[in-house]
This record gives C-alpha cells, structure tokens and sequence, in this order.
C-alpha cells in the first residue's frame, strides 16, 4: 500500500535524512503536498515531488487526498498541527522535538490517544543499523547488559551580530538527554527505577539563569529473576567553544560503551560496531544496511498500514521526557530520585 502523505516544515534533517528517505521508498511513499513557514524551503520540494504547495497545515490535513503527516521540525505553531491531524484522522509522523512534557502536554497525550490515530515519534538511534545489530549481539553472544556509558558533546552554538543564536543551547541539550535516555531505555528492553543528576552551570550567574555547559544523568535499571541490575552513566555537554573546530572533533567518545555479561561493546553511530569477547575484537561496518532515515519510515509505513494499532512511539517518547523531568529535581535537590513503574 502506498502512503499518499504532506510535509509539514522543514528541518535540518531533510537533505541527509529524510529526502534521501524517500527518495528510496518511493514505493511506499507519495508526497502530495507540502507546507511551511518559509516559502522557499518548501518551493523546490513540491516542484521535486510534484507535490501541491499549500499555506497551512489545516488544508493538509483536510484534504480527501492525504493520509498522513510528516511533521519534520517543531514551529511556532506547537502541537496544532498534530491537533489538527487528531480531528481530521490522519497519521502522524513527528520529527520537530521529543521534548514533551509530561505535564503540560498532558491533553495531547490524551487527544492522539483517544483519536486512535497512528503516531510516531521520530528516535533515530533506536534504529540506527549499528543498535539493531547490537540487540542482536546482547541476544546471542554478549548477553545481558550491566553498565551503559554515553557521552555526547555539542559545540556552543556561535552568537551572530546582535547576540542572536539560531538555536537555543539549552534545548539542544535537552534533546539529545532525552535521546539518550530512551536509547538506553531501548537496549536495556525496561524503564529505569531512579535516576540521579549533577548539572554545571556556566561562570557568574548561570545558575540564577539556568544557563549550564554540562549534565549527567545515572540511570538505574533494577534487576529481574531473568535480567541482572544495570547502571547506565548518560551526560552532555557544550563547552567547547564553536571557534574551537580541532578541539570538538579531537578524540570524540564512543556514542555508546557497554559492558554486558560475556563482553564489550563500542558504537560508533550509526554504523559502526567494535565488541569483543573471549575470542577477540570483532569488527563490524554496516554500511551496507538501511539508512536510520529509510528504517524510521518503513517503520512508520508498517504502524499506519498494520491493522493492529501501536502507541509505544507516544508512551517511549513521553516516558524519557519524564525521566528527564526526574533528573532536573534531583540536581535542583540533590538526591536520587525513585521513578514510578510503567
């Protein structure tokens, strides 16, 4: 079955992720319409696609001809276009940001869930080839894992004239903890029960403003009659200055390091893998797999098409969002604090 879809802005990902995407899955994709903010950004997509331009995200998700949405960067617009997409039936495909909160976002959980809509919240590293191979390693010959370290450094984000930033810091920050917390969520296959957080914040008044370089995150993940205790060790962090190009590529962390039961493994996303074992180092390139574009999307394709309707994009994306939350009062208190189960 071919999806007929519309493209609601675009972001940063589309030329290395997701037009290449589609361009491969052409079968299973057919973009009929696009819209955005900026115009020029969706005039040469529509005449690649030989899509309709329209002027907003309700006459997409209106329109007879459309039967899904992909949302592919967050605007000013919120959470209207999914909203939108509730009311109309439409799938969703939401690229724009995984920082929900738990909170104040509550009602959207509830309206996308009551709609019985398919949705899909977009998690790259679960399916990058280098992940999915790692699952298959922990099942057959690494087993079960223990410790879990991830580290991922951004460069500060440069200001132009005027102290303008075209991203905010903090919130790139955010996003990539979030990633990381489901990330671990993924391969370790449960939720954590506890979580402990240290923040540093910038010189001067950065702790009154909330301005901060670096977190890290210690995740607990009790043990089961069939699984030992792991500990997960995640942070982030932005201070090397963007000026400072040798110093941010200079000897970049592992994406991921874990130690499971019968050995170790190094990922280097998104498709390389070093693990080695009692036999020795082992190598794998997986350049030759799927790309994490064209994995989320035939993922994507499957949700909407299978008869049997998924909602763990929604409860995965909302569980790490609250996780993080945990995180933020335990560095504000200084404590480990216990997560409720799923």
């Amino acid at each position: 079955m071919k999806l007929r879809i519309g493209l609601i802005q675009i972001g940063s990902a589309w030329p290395t992720r997701h037009r290449p995407a589609l361009r491969m899955l052409r079968d299973r994709f057919d973009v009929r319409a696009v819209c955005c903010n900026v115009a020029k950004k969706a005039e040469p997509i529509a005449a690649e696609f030989q899509a309709d331009l329209l002027d907003g995200y309700r006459a997409m998700v209106d329109r007879n001809d459309i039967d899904a949405v992909l949302i592919l960067e967050r605007s000013w617009h919120g959470w209207l276009p999914v909203l939108a997409a509730c009311d109309a039936g439409k799938a969703v495909y939401w690229a724009g940001d995984p920082q929900f909160d738990p909170v104040a976002d509550a009602s959207v959980y509830q309206r996308v869930d009551e709609s019985g809509i398919a949705f899909m919240a977009e998690l790259p590293r679960r399916f990058a080839p280098a992940t999915l191979r790692l699952k298959e390693l922990i099942a057959t010959k690494l087993g079960p894992p223990r410790l879990i370290f991830c580290h991922r450094r951004l460069a500060v984000t440069a200001a132009k004239p005027g102290g303008i930033c075209d991203s905010d810091p903090l919130a790139e920050s955010r996003r990539e903890l979030i990633e990381l917390i489901d990330w671990c969520r993924y391969v370790v296959a449960r939720d954590p029960s506890a979580v402990t957080a240290m923040v540093h914040h910038l010189p001067g008044d950065g702790a009154d403003t909330g301005e901060r370089d670096y977190q890290c995150l210690s995740l607990r993940f009790a043990g089961l009659p069939t699984a030992p205790e792991v500990m997960c060790q995640l942070s982030c962090g932005q201070y090397i200055p963007a000026s400072w190009h040798e110093a941010i590529g200079f000897r970049p962390p592992s994406a991921m390091q874990i130690c499971c039961e019968h050995g170790v493994a190094f990922i280097d996303l998104p498709s390389n893998l070093v693990w080695f074992d009692e036999a020795g180092r082992h190598l794998e390139s997986l350049e030759t797999e799927l790309s994490v574009g064209e994995q989320m999307l035939t993922q994507f394709h499957r949700t909407v098409t299978s008869l049997v309707r998924r909602r763990n994009d929604l409860d995965d994306a909302f569980r790490a969002a609250t996780v993080l939350c945990a995180a933020d009062r335990s560095a504000a208190e200084r404590r480990q604090i216990d997560l409720p189960a799923s």
